[in-house]
């Protein structure tokens, strides 16, 4: 959207409000950081910006008519006391007596911000089921409306947005530009979201569904049906870290439940615990859980089956942290991720370094990569100035943009099917020449698992390895979940296994 569309936007929802408090905000030198206006009767209103909240005391006490007149300019109020401006993403909620009468509102403003979702634009685009978490105002909602213009307007998907309360796509029957080409269900009353999720599966054969703070037990049940149908599913829920989720007891099913089960003797022993714990019960609604502990860090459990399986035995994992750096621009394409080689010629590494052009890749696993192999590269932020492309395989699609900017330019493109440092690693080897006894122990540590899967398997016991470096556990854990089985790191650095 463009700063005018916003700015405009901006006013629409100043204009509601009586002259003294529309004069006081456009006055004020930042009213871009304007968040919310709050008005309750028989006090100050309040105008709260993102680092200051101030109290307007030449307007004196707010009366019953200055609430009415502004009640008077907007939409009707749904059963959750929620209105908005038609075609804005504003909202105004309602504050009532016991005789239903409105006695304080609170206006919030809403904005399109594209880019929001650059450093993790990865998992996005990879088709898994993501859930959101964190605390009210860190922008989840935002992140559901640019992840329905990304996937709609450059991934090419069909993407249903379950709305409820306007809250993702605005106000009125035709859907803010800030969605894209997503269309836009709309949910009568809160109790009806779960069945306008399973309505947009059956009738509209969505790719991906979109719906915002998922909470009862028919949502749960929604959700859980619309990814057992290959759909993906995009969400956030009431709470703010893996933690919360967990000791639900309604919402943990979204991450596979807990159960308490009776273990062997043998198995107790070697987990060091009672014979009665705590396991997880079936596999998570989400392959991934992001938590957004501010609107630049997000810590990232994925897969989040391995990580509850973790937190259940008592030995929590820390999660991937990604930040955005400040030399993020939202929209590039180098804010992405990676994937298996499709097209591969050899690359001149004599004069100086290598100029990388990544599309679908995390920048940060992809820096790191190249700090830990400590090849002669460089990612560059424009296509002409590249020797090499790295993309994801969902951006090799015939339609995708990175497609497009390919057109007419014999550049060698290299795809990661994952994005996975590993995949990485190995296309970099692919390139560079490498050989590296890295692989050796990596290979070695699969067949362990690989043949201690099998004995589990076939005897129905424990099994455990010999120690490794915490990534090649990690390698592990995933490869035991793949088959449906459970695993646990025990004993003390270096001899953990």
């Amino acid at each position: 959207m463009s700063i005018q569309h916003i700015s405009e936007e901006l006013q629409i929802l100043i204009d509601i409000f009586p002259v003294s408090i529309s004069d006081y905000i456009l006055n004020y030198p930042d009213r871009g950081l304007l968040i919310e206006v709050v008005m309750d009767l028989g006090r100050l209103p309040e105008v709260r910006f993102s680092d200051i909240t101030e109290r307007i005391e030449s307007f004196g006490e707010v009366s019953a008519d200055d609430l009415a007149d502004v009640v008077g300019k907007l939409g009707a109020f749904n059963l959750d006391n929620r209105a908005g401006l038609e075609r804005t993403l504003h909202r105004i909620s309602a504050i009532r007596n016991r005789e239903g009468d409105i006695i304080g509102l609170t206006c919030r403003i809403g904005r399109a911000v594209q880019g929001t979702i650059s450093i993790i634009r990865d998992l996005i685009e990879d088709g898994q089921n993501c859930l959101f978490l964190g605390p009210p105002g860190v922008g989840k909602t935002t992140l559901l409306r640019e992840t329905a213009r990304v996937l709609s307007d450059e991934s090419f998907k069909r993407v249903v947005v379950v709305d409820t309360s306007n809250e993702i796509a605005g106000d009125g029957d035709i859907p803010h530009p800030a969605i894209g080409y997503a269309r836009r269900m709309q949910v009568p009353s809160p109790d009806k979201q779960h069945a306008v999720m399973i309505e947009a599966v059956e009738n509209h054969m969505p790719e991906v569904i979109i719906v915002d703070e998922l909470g009862t037990e028919q949502e749960i049940k929604a959700a859980k049906t619309i990814a057992e149908r290959g759909v993906q599913l995009v969400a956030t829920a009431h709470g703010y870290n893996l933690e919360n989720i967990i000791k639900n007891p309604t919402l943990s099913e979204l991450l596979g439940g807990v159960q308490t089960v009776v273990i062997g003797d043998e198995e107790a022993k070697f987990r060091g615990t009672s014979k009665s714990v705590l396991e997880r019960k079936s596999l998570p609604t989400f392959d991934v859980l992001v938590e957004v502990r501010s609107r630049d860090t997000f810590a990232i459990y994925n897969p989040v089956a391995q990580y509850v399986d973790d937190f259940l035995i008592g030995d929590p994992v820390d999660p991937d942290i990604r930040n955005r750096d400040e030399t993020d621009a939202p929209e590039k394409p180098s804010d992405v991720k990676p994937a298996t080689i499709i097209s591969s010629s050899g690359i001149k590494k004599d004069q100086g370094l290598t100029q990388i052009f990544s599309f679908g890749i995390n920048m940060d696993m992809l820096s790191r990569v190249i700090h830990s192999l400590e090849i002669p590269a460089e990612v560059v932020t424009q296509i002409n100035e590249a020797d090499v492309v790295l993309a994801s395989r969902s951006q090799m699609k015939s339609k995708s943009k990175l497609k497009q900017m390919l057109q007419g330019r014999h550049i060698p493109v290299h795809v990661v099917s994952r994005n996975a440092e590993s995949q990485i690693k190995s296309v970099f080897r692919h390139i560079f020449n490498l050989t590296d006894t890295m692989d050796d122990i990596e290979r070695e540590a699969m067949r362990d698992v690989e043949k201690a899967c099998e004995k589990v398997q076939a005897e129905s016991r424990v099994v455990e390895l010999f120690p490794q470096a915490g990534f090649i556990r990690k390698i592990q854990h995933k490869y035991v979940l793949g088959q449906s089985l459970n695993s646990m790191s025990v004993g003390e650095e270096p001899n953990r296994r």
